[in-house]
């Protein structure tokens, strides 16, 4: 056997006739690559760093062809406007608009104002014009940037053929919500809370049945809902009342993002975190519309509006808290189909990752993350003996920490080779090689560690 040594070319982790074998009497282990024999000379904590930097470049990289690549430059574009009355009054606007802001708003003829009006709640619609008050209708509480860009945008033009419109706001933002940014927060604590919960799920807990990984998903996000919706409202004020429909919402949207991750996760691994976090926070953000409305988003974001979850959530948040927005059976369907998502794809993704795994087994491959863990343990051990060993302690076969005899402390070597107590070996672990022992096991009677100096022999 060669037990970790660490020295100024890394470390090696321990061999054994194992290392050549898939196991005790198993098939032979399939030799690594150039790349992968280097990358285990390195120091074991190391190569864990090393295997785990993918994720801030992800992030990073998503960051940027999400985020900035959608909110850079938001720009209106076919933006539906409703007009009361005849078609020719719709076409006489639409004129106008295209020649002032071609391509910009696309102007749609309501029989009646209610209709409009309704139209603009339910944001099937951006804003109503009715020429017969000369009133442009608005709801802040749906779409803020909606509200303030658009009557912008048209009153020049209906200025231009002698018209000086007035703007009214059927549903305005309250105080504690004054930009309308509630909703967009509260549904990224809910997408991030669900999809976190599930990813560690399929992180630490490959081997759990089903019903225990769903379990953990429905607590977890009893508790997020609960927090999250304690801290918005009563704590920070952020949202008036509603508590008991928002934390119910919340709890079902987190359980179906939940669902959602926990399925993918038997097909990714430990690799979960990238498609978790491309689905339900790098393409569901920008395309939800909480932020600006996908009338101002760039494709793919202003097509995705319709299906990501950030989407449903929002409209939902809204209905809830403004009473704006298209109603809940858009975003129950939404969250009833990645339910039903992640329950087939759990039920297909357990029978997979039980045959990959057997079959990882049997042909006796590894991970280059299962070698760095494993050569990681064995190099802790090693260090944990090598500090016991220079405060005269010893670890036992039990896990129990004995004292090493005085005279048998010399045979743990010169006490400056061992080193400093704080500073540890000379040259520090990484630079000069850890010559590493046998745990010394100290058999010592019960009694006597109680009752130290006690005639135990008189006692019998």
């Amino acid at each position: 056997m060669r037990r970790a040594t660490a020295g100024g070319h890394g470390t090696v982790a321990t061999t054994t006739n194992q290392a050549t074998t898939g196991g005790v009497g198993g098939p032979p282990k399939p030799e690594p690559g150039r790349y992968r024999r280097w990358y285990s000379t390195l120091h074991p904590s190391l190569q864990l760093i090393g295997l785990q930097l993918w994720l801030p470049l992800f992030f990073i990289v998503g960051f940027c062809l999400c985020y900035i690549a959608a909110f850079h430059a938001p720009h209106p574009h076919d933006v539906p406007v409703a007009v009361v009355g005849s078609s020719s009054a719709a076409a006489d606007l639409q004129t106008g608009l295209d020649d002032a802001r071609p391509g910009v708003i696309d102007v749609r003829a309501y029989r009646s104002a209610d209709e409009a009006e309704q139209a603009v709640l339910a944001g099937h619609v951006a804003v109503a014009y009715d020429p017969g008050d000369t009133t442009i209708y608005t709801a802040s509480a749906h779409q803020y940037q909606v509200a303030a860009l658009i009557p912008a945008t048209i009153t020049p033009v209906l200025e231009a053929q002698g018209v000086t419109p007035t703007v009214t706001d059927l549903a305005p933002l309250p105080a504690n919500d004054e930009y309308g940014t509630v909703s967009m927060y509260l549904m990224l604590s809910w997408c991030i809370g669900g999809y976190m919960v599930a990813m560690f799920i399929g992180l630490m807990g490959a081997p759990l049945r089903h019903r225990t990984r769903m379990t953990v998903i429905g607590v977890g996000g009893g508790v997020i809902s609960l927090v999250t919706n304690v801290l918005a409202g009563p704590v920070i004020g952020a949202v008036d009342g509603h508590f008991v429909p928002l934390f119910f919402i919340a709890w079902a949207w987190i359980i179906a993002i939940g669902l959602a991750v926990n399925g993918i996760s038997y097909f990714v691994g430990r690799f979960v975190a990238l498609p978790a976090m491309i689905v339900f926070v790098f393409l569901s953000m920008p395309s939800s519309g909480a932020a600006y409305p996908a009338w101002f988003m760039p494709q793919p974001f202003a097509w995705l509006n319709a299906v990501v979850v950030g989407s449903g959530i929002t409209e939902m948040l809204k209905r809830v808290l403004y009473g704006v927005g298209p109603g809940y059976g858009r975003g129950i369907t939404m969250m009833l189909s990645y339910a039903a998502l992640g329950i087939v794809l759990m039920v297909v993704g357990k029978r997979w990752w039980e045959n990959r795994r057997i079959a990882r087994i049997v042909s006796g491959r590894t991970t280059m993350f299962a070698d760095a863990q494993n050569a990681n343990r064995e190099f802790l051990t090693a260090e944990r003996d090598e500090v016991l060993a220079r405060h005269g302690l010893v670890a036992t076969d039990t896990g129990t920490i004995n004292t090493i005899p005085a005279a048998e402390r010399d045979d743990l070597g010169d006490p400056e080779e061992r080193g400093d107590m704080f500073l540890g070996a000379p040259g520090g672990l990484e630079n000069e090689e850890l010559t590493t022992r046998p745990v010394r096991v100290v058999s010592t009677d019960r009694a006597e560690v109680a009752h130290p100096g006690r005639d135990h022999g008189a006692e019998g």
